[in-house]
């Protein structure tokens, strides 16, 4: 024999030196008096496995190695732990379990070291289990046959659950059917027992909110002191379920306690309970989603009526009707904030209640009110914000605050442009009569809209600001031009103001004859606009224009304030002592409706600085007027205001004119891109487009469609009436 040569071992001998290390090694689990493993003793043992497995065949013992490894575990668990687990009951058993569960993981590592040449050859070659998987398969069985219980103390208990999932090993198969399919249908029995115990009482709604709260939380305390995370939102729907959808209609129809009772009581915290509570439960959050809806359009239903019924009463007094839409919008805007701020903070911020909220102003702000449309509305809400003497004292903070209201309020009217259009109109107004109460809170107006609805919303407004800066440029150069030519010297001090046509409102320009004193003024202003801007005409606005005039009356002198209309009406009667209805329409050049307007606020109204005769109330074209010599006010200095043109019909048709074209212009683009279209979805691309604005009406948008037909811009299909071409 060659001195190389190593000794065959045989199966029994091999085996016996194994079995010698594995009962020492049970010996010490089992706390019996046992010296620990040396390394020499560990060499061996290893060695041994090395020998057997390397041995040519028939002498290679791998297989039968493998073998005998899973059968010494099975024996060791069913000759030793099994059976002190069956000794023990309650919770000493399953401290027991604990107890044996970490000394299985001690030993299934000392014997993968043992047999580590086995696994990393043997086992690696036939794709057999690794041996540590084969012992905590092992484990598993016994769990099978051994697991009972009930809980205990919270850290025994997750050491029992650690099991599941540790012999899972990775895997959540044993936790979730072993344990967490059994602790679902155990929980759901025992809180239908409990809802129906306390339903049987009679609790009311709150009551059985602050109970069903508090289940939730020891539940939610369980899942993070011992069960696995994975089970929370399981659990927890189970027993919101069990909590709630038996008995729902219940709860919310209590009388004194249900969900109405709470709204209409404003109970924030219990509707906030039962958010929080049942906000997991499918069926839960639609019904309560509605009858909020319900609510706020109650609400808004009442504060409509109310609103009718104050403007009714204002115009049989005659009394200021516009004070009714300020309470009116104040009221709504306050609504909203409300319900803001329970969606938000009470309601979870949920989408469900997202949507009741916006489904329930939208048809709230897309209503009228005593003939006035909700952009209106807002507008003239603005508008009395925004100007001096306003009906509301605010602080900065507050009006800042509210501002930012209105735009969110804003996002619920379809007719946007409407609103553009009025609030356009009123900043005119504001603008260019100084009646803006600061500057700051008109730009943050405008950026506040900007932000929202994008840079288009606001780009004729912003012109607006712009071309008042502008105006104030303009006129220091006016002032220096004058003052450089001596004879360009209009005789009276004259302020104008240039405004860019398309961002401005129209407003009438009817040829006013004016007096000789204002004509140089036009003739001057004429002359140096031309020298500073060739290429641009002026159109004078006069029904804009302001006027300081002094009216010489026998008790004293006095400074007035007038239109240019009115300043020209009264400087006729610097010439002549009395004159006629038909006089004076024919010396102006203005309308009937001008003229009668303008001369019922110089003679019928709270200053007569003309006499009329007859001493009537109304205008009337057999009318004469004389100046009256002897009016006096106790102040020096009045403004005598002149009634403006009732504008609101112009606005809305103004607002339809512009609708036409952004509908032509609409479809022209869609058409310019996809070149052929059927109708249908020709008239869902144009709507989708425009929404942001206004809500174009399909029927507008088909006579949109045959009128570009007829100019050949489009071509209807000979086939097919109903696809429509693009003309290049």
């Amino acid at each position: 024999m060659a001195a190389n040569e190593r000794k065959t071992i045989d199966l029994e001998q091999g085996w016996e030196i194994m079995q010698k290390g594995i009962m020492k090694l049970k010996n010490i689990l089992e706390g019996l008096p046992e010296t620990g493993i040396s390394s020499e003793e560990y060499m061996t043992l290893y060695t041994t496995v090395y020998n057997m497995c390397n041995q040519k065949p028939p002498h290679d013992y791998s297989q039968q190695l493998y073998d005998k490894y899973r059968e010494s575990l099975e024996e060791y668990l069913m000759s030793t732990v099994l059976p002190s687990l069956r000794e023990k009951h309650d919770e000493f058993m399953l401290r027991e379990l604990v107890k044996r569960w970490l000394n299985h993981k001690v030993m299934v590592r000392w014997l993968s070291h043992f047999f580590y040449y086995l696994d990393r050859s043997f086992i690696a070659k036939r794709s057999l289990p690794p041996l540590n998987e084969v012992g905590l398969t092992c484990f598993r069985e016994l769990i099978d046959q051994g697991r009972e219980g009930k809980q205990i103390d919270r850290t025994l208990l997750k050491n029992i659950l650690d099991i599941f999932l540790e012999i899972g090993m990775g895997k959540m198969d044993y936790y979730e059917n072993d344990f967490e399919a059994a602790l679902l249908k155990d929980s759901a029995a025992y809180y239908s027992c409990k809802a129906s115990g306390w339903i049987s009482e009679e609790d009311s709604c709150p009551d059985y909110m602050l109970k069903a709260e508090e289940c939730l939380k020891q539940e939610k305390y369980r899942i993070s002191h011992y069960l696995h995370f994975s089970s929370e939102p399981k659990l927890l729907e189970k027993v919101q379920y069990e909590l709630w959808s038996v008995y729902a209609s219940r709860l919310f129809g209590k009388e004194y306690s249900g969900y109405h009772a709470l709204l209409t009581d404003h109970k924030v915290e219990n509707l906030a309970r039962m958010v929080r509570v049942f906000s997991k439960v499918p069926t839960f959050l639609d019904p309560l989603a509605n009858i909020l809806k319900q609510y706020i359009t109650e609400e808004g239903t009442a504060l409509v009526k109310q609103a009718e019924e104050a403007a009714g009463r204002k115009k049989a007094n005659k009394k200021d009707v516009g004070l009714w839409q300020q309470i009116f919008m104040r009221k709504v805007i306050e609504l909203h904030a409300k319900y803001v701020a329970f969606v938000n903070e009470r309601f979870q911020n949920h989408i469900i209640f997202h949507k009741a909220l916006r489904e329930a102003f939208e048809a709230l702000c897309n209503k009228g009110v005593d003939g006035s449309s909700i952009a209106d509305l807002l507008a003239t809400f603005c508008d009395n914000i925004l100007r001096k003497g306003s009906s509301e004292k605010l602080s900065d903070e507050d009006i800042e605050e509210t501002l930012e209201k209105v735009v969110k309020l804003l996002t619920y009217i379809n007719d946007k442009d409407l609103f553009t259009e009025f609030y356009r109109k009123k900043l005119a107004r504001r603008l260019l009569f100084d009646m803006s109460a600061n500057d700051d809170h008109e730009r943050s107006m405008l950026m506040k809209l900007k932000h929202q609805f994008g840079v288009q919303f606001t780009l004729k407004m912003e012109g607006m600001v712009k071309d008042m800066m502008l105006a104030k440029e303009n006129q220091t150069s006016f002032e220096e031009y004058v003052s450089n030519n001596p004879n360009a010297n209009p005789g009276i001090d004259l302020t104008v103001t240039v405004l860019t046509t398309g961002f401005w409102p129209s407003y009438k320009s009817f040829g006013l004859n004016l007096p000789a004193e204002m004509v140089k003024c036009v003739e001057v202003f004429r002359e140096f606009y031309q020298i500073k801007t060739k290429h641009r005409k002026l159109t004078w606005i006069y029904s804009l224009g302001t006027c300081n005039i002094i009216g010489k009356f026998e008790p004293k002198t006095m400074d007035l304030i007038v239109t240019t209309y009115q300043a020209s009406a009264l400087l006729l009667f610097n010439s002549c002592d009395r004159l006629s209805y038909s006089e004076i329409k024919i010396q102006l050049n203005l309308t009937d409706d001008d003229v009668v307007r303008l001369l019922h606020s110089l003679s019928c109204a709270k200053y007569k600085i003309l006499k009329k005769e007859p001493n009537t109330k109304s205008i009337a074209p057999t009318d004469h007027f004389e100046f009256n010599s002897k009016f006096t006010d106790k102040m020096r200095r009045i403004k005598i205001h002149l009634p403006p043109v009732d504008g609101k019909k112009k606005v809305i048709e103004d607002v339809h004119k512009d609708r036409r074209y952004a509908i032509d212009a609409s479809i022209v683009r869609i058409m310019k891109s996809r070149k052929v279209l059927g109708h249908q979805q020709l008239v869902m691309e144009c709507i989708e487009q425009l929404r942001h604005m206004f809500k174009p009406d399909p029927k507008a948008i088909k006579k949109r469609i045959e009128d570009l037909i007829t100019r050949d811009y489009l071509d209807r299909d000979k086939d097919n009436p109903i696809l429509f071409r693009y003309l290049a």
